[in-house]
C-alpha cells in the first residue's frame, strides 16, 4: 500500500490524472468502472507478482508496466528461473526442489540436505519479500525449516547456503543500474530488514574493482533478459569470498517505499523518483498491447 501511494502521488505530480485502487483475485471491480492508458500493478508475491495480474491484464486488452505474465510467473518460480539463468551462463548455488504435492517426505529431505549440505537454505519456491525463508544451520534447524516450509507454502527450494556479502542490482529499461551493497543490522535481508527495520544499512561504497561491478552487472542484465523481463526490475545476488556472484532471484515488481533499492539506485545517478516512474509508465506506452 505504501508503494502504490508513493507511485501515485509522484505520477501525480508530473500531471498525470491517476485511479488509486485496492484489487485482489476477488475483486476485479475497478477494471470495469474505468478507462485508463496503463495500469501500474504495484502489488507484491502471489497474484499481483506471480503472472495472475498480468494474465488478466493481457486477456481484457489493457496495457500495463512491467513484466508480462509469462515472464512474472518464470520469475516467481524460483526452481524454474533457477534453471533459465544458469542456462544464460550466471551461477546460481547449488539445489533441490521439494514438491509438497508429491509426497516430499523422510528420504527425499534427507536426500536434499545430503545434496546441499548444511548449512542450508529452505525457501517457499513461489513466495516474495523473503516471507518464509530459513536459514538452517543444523541438520534440525534446515529439517524444521523444509518441513514448515512444505506445510506452509508449498514446494520448496533447498540451496546450499553461501556466505558473503548481499548484493543488488536495480534494471531501469535499458540501465543497468549502480550495484547497492544491503548490509543488514543482524541475519539476513528478510521481511524485517526489507519493510520494517531502520537499521539495516545499504551502500553504494562497495569497494568492488571496476572489472568485478562490471560483471555483475552483465550478470544482472543477463538474467533478466533471460526470464524475459522488462521495463523494471531488482537482481538480487550473494558475493563470497573469492569474487563470485551467485544469483539469488530477479523481483519484476520491486519495491516503492522509502526503503525501496531501486528508486535509490536511479536516484543515484540522476533520475528522480518522480521521473522514474514516468519513465516506466512510458516505457509501457511505446510498444503495442
Amino acid at each position: 500500500m505504501s508503494s502504490g501511494q508513493a507511485v501515485a502521488a509522484a505520477l501525480k505530480a508530473r500531471g498525470h490524472v491517476v485511479y488509486e485502487s485496492d484489487i485482489g483475485p476477488d475483486d476485479l471491480a475497478v477494471l470495469d468502472r474505468i478507462h485508463v492508458d496503463v495500469v501500474f500493478p504495484v502489488l507484491h508475491g502471489t497474484f499481483g507478482e506471480d503472472g495472475q495480474l498480468q494474465a488478466i491484464l493481457e486477456e481484457r486488452g489493457l496495457r500495463y508496466v512491467g513484466s508480462n505474465a509469462a515472464s512474472s510467473r518464470l520469475a516467481m518460480d524460483k526452481w524454474l528461473s533457477k534453471q533459465a539463468v544458469e542456462g544464460a551462463g550466471v551461477f546460481t548455488a547449488e539445489g533441490v526442489l521439494l514438491e509438497a504435492g508429491k509426497g516430499a517426505g523422510t528420504n527425499e529431505i534427507e536426500r536434499a540436505i545430503g545434496r546441499v549440505g548444511i548449512p542450508c537454505v529452505a525457501k517457499p519456491n513461489c513466495q516474495g519479500s523473503s516471507i518464509g525463508v530459513v536459514i538452517g544451520r543444523t541438520k534440525l534447524e534446515a529439517w524444521e525449516g523444509i518441513e514448515r516450509s512444505l506445510e506452509d507454502y508449498g514446494d520448496c527450494l533447498v540451496e546450499k547456503f553461501i556466505a558473503g556479502r548481499e548484493l543488488t542490482v536495480g534494471i531501469l529499461g535499458d540501465k543497468t543500474l549502480p550495484i547497492l551493497e544491503i548490509k543488514p543490522a543482524e541475519g539476513f535481508y528478510d521481511y524485517q530488514a526489507k519493510y520494517v527495520s531502520d537499521n539495516t544499512e545499504y551502500s553504494f561504497e562497495t569497494g568492488l574493482s571496476p572489472e568485478l561491478t562490471k560483471q555483475i552487472q552483465d550478470q544482472a542484465r543477463r538474467a533478466f533478459e533471460a526470464l524475459g523481463c522488462r521495463d523494471l526490475g531488482r537482481v538480487d545476488f550473494i558475493l563470497d569470498g573469492q569474487g563470485r556472484s551467485y544469483f539469488l532471484e530477479v523481483n519484476t515488481l520491486p519495491g516503492f517505499t522509502s526503503h525501496s533499492l531501486v528508486p535509490k539506485a536511479a536516484a543515484r545517478i540522476g533520475v528522480s523518483f518522480e521521473e522514474m516512474c514516468e519513465e516506466i509508465v512510458r516505457m509501457s506506452l511505446a510498444r503495442p498491447i
